[in-house]
């Protein structure tokens, strides 16, 4: 079987290196193309020399769509408005695409959604499988315990991290209101200061901590009168990430059309 062919969009961010290194190592795929931001400095320099790996032959372009008419299959960790961009690419040319920008709105929901018509998506908060077993457990937790327990969820990143909550921590809170059935939008509380009266029943609570060079620390805590409950996943180096990514891609080619998650790569569900 020929080899995958593999774009990356985001090349020289901080996941960039990280995917070049691992889809290069990853047997049955191959890295066609990547492409970076009009006027970054990576722009025209060769992916390997990027990672640390020497010479690949592919040079960062900062043609987005041209990425998307070499590859198979464009893995996409950049920033909202680019990754919406990056779908109608996608559905124009009929390439699968793996997406793990946060930071989302609704309109840039919207354009996935979209373009999930034509093509398969595959978008997650968090790649790591373990996090995605996190996601499980807590929906299956919030639904055993009910809302006796208080739900909090508290991460950790490094200082450069630009969006609060996180991405996982935004997923892990809709884990737990489908686990009971209510609207992550009316349960949530993002943040507190000052007098703010008692906690009120039923919330879904957010801490957001940022310093140094953590990657990456969650913790869902079920609490109530006499015991808590808490789960943790820290993630100690991106390669956890990247290999998800790289794993979804190998998942998504040939997928008929749609917007899946990391739980459909994995098949994980309720059940667990």
């Amino acid at each position: 079987m020929a080899d995958i062919r593999i774009g990356i969009a985001g090349a020289a961010g901080r996941m960039g290196a990280t995917l070049i290194r691992e889809v290069s190592a990853t047997a049955g795929c191959r890295l066609v193309a990547a492409c970076e931001r009009s006027g970054h400095p990576a722009v025209g320099r060769d992916v390997g020399d990027l990672a640390g790996l020497g010479p690949l032959g592919v040079a960062v372009s900062d043609s987005a769509e041209g990425i998307f008419r070499s590859a198979e299959v464009v893995i996409d960790f950049t920033a909202p408005d680019a990754t919406a961009v990056h779908a109608g690419f996608a559905a124009r040319h009929g390439v699968a695409l793996v997406v793990g920008t946060t930071g989302l709105a609704a309109n840039h929901d919207a354009a996935l959604a979209d373009a999930a018509h034509k093509v398969a998506i595959v978008r997650a908060a968090n790649f790591s499988i373990g996090v995605n077993l996190l996601l499980t457990l807590s929906e299956r937790i919030a639904s055993t315990l009910g809302p006796d327990y208080d739900v909090e969820i508290v991460e950790m990143h490094h200082r450069h991290k630009k969006d609060a909550p996180s991405g996982t921590a935004l997923a892990i809170g809709e884990a737990v209101a489908e686990g009971r059935k209510i609207a992550l939008a009316t349960a949530a509380v993002r943040g507190r200061d000052g007098i703010t009266g008692e906690r009120p029943p039923g919330s879904i609570g957010f801490a957001s901590l940022r310093g140094g060079d953590v990657v990456g620390d969650h913790t869902v805590v079920f609490a109530t009168e006499g015991e808590r409950l808490e789960l943790t996943h820290r993630a100690s180096h991106r390669r956890v990430f990247a290999k998800g990514a790289v794993r979804a891609a190998i998942w998504a080619k040939g997928r008929p059309p749609g917007l899946y998650s990391m739980r459909d790569v994995v098949a994980l569900t309720g059940g667990v």
